[in-house]
């Protein structure tokens, strides 16, 4: 039986000039991204008539490009104009993910496992994506662990990066929890399997240094400048598991859904506490321009 290609919601792709709708497509069986899986994609939001830190996200695309070999097309300015341009093709009151990608077409003359630069294609994929109520998600220690910068491509964001998320993900959910808790290489925590996370302790906020195993996320850059604006003291260090479970308040953060508490990790029940909620009032006050930025 046919798999049904089409979009889960109204979407609008850029390619090669033209707006397209539907999910147009793109690559076939010997395109290098779809077998050898040399993707990059970034991931901004619009809501409510603003789009926080899209022009970093512009810019970080094109960085994770040139990590895998790729050749930007496009310069980050000229994205963010056609991102605006594609806003402007919804009704103007669903969220929007907006989606820049890099991948491809050919492997180099004598070895097609390495990706061909000069054959890099763009696309930009808008489509409509709730935000979500902010409620808060259980955790749990993952089996699985995250690359190291030696084993995988960990300085970009790279499509390739996803499966062992996902794999991560859906580990947890069998076993009735909502995300996972990973650690890298050395056992210490790094991220969740779709957010980078925070801990705080004694009126302390605390974030896992990066060390490479994870993407240092541009939301939690900002909330981390925020945060210290206004006057948290914000430490960014090696923890473990068991720094985690004795924490008063655990919280993530990420593009998606910007910040979300946690509400249980493991065997261990947390409350939504006071510095997880002033990080996502300050969040939403510089977005929306409530507030000087901390830029």
């Amino acid at each position: 039986m046919a798999v049904d290609t089409s979009p889960r919601s109204t979407t609008w792709t850029y390619v090669e000039g033209e707006w397209l709708t539907g999910n147009p497509p793109l690559i076939g069986p010997t395109s290098h991204a779809m077998w050898l899986a040399s993707t990059v994609f970034d991931g901004a939001r619009w809501f409510d008539g603003i789009a926080p830190d899209l022009d970093l996200h512009c810019q970080r695309v094109n960085r994770s490009a040139i990590n895998m070999g790729l050749k930007p097309v496009k310069t980050a300015e000229e994205i963010e104009a056609l991102a605006w341009e594609g806003i402007k093709k919804f009704d103007g009151k669903t969220p929007i993910y907006i989606k820049p990608m890099y991948w491809g077409e050919h492997g180099s003359a004598g070895s097609v496992v390495t990706v061909d630069g000069e054959s890099t294609r763009f696309a930009l994929c808008l489509f409509e994506a709730p935000l979500g109520n902010n409620a808060p998600n259980s955790l749990t220690v993952s089996p699985y662990r995250r690359p190291s910068p030696e084993t995988a491509m960990t300085d970009a964001k790279a499509g390739s990066l996803y499966p062992n998320s996902g794999r991560a993900i859906a580990e947890a959910k069998s076993r009735g929890f909502d995300n996972a808790l990973m650690r890298d290489m050395n056992g210490n925590v790094a991220e969740t399997a779709s957010s980078n996370i925070f801990m705080v302790k004694d009126g302390i906020v605390s974030t896992p240094i990066a060390n490479r195993t994870f993407l240092a996320g541009i939301t939690r850059a900002r909330v981390i400048g925020l945060l210290r604006k206004a006057g948290f003291e914000v430490r960014e260090m090696t923890l473990s598991v068991e720094d985690f479970m004795s924490a008063d308040e655990i919280f993530t953060t990420g593009n998606y859904s910007k910040v979300v508490g946690i509400s249980r990790l493991d065997g261990r029940d947390f409350q939504q506490g006071p510095v997880t909620r002033k990080a996502l009032e300050l969040y939403m006050d510089w977005a929306f321009g409530r507030s000087e930025s901390d830029s």
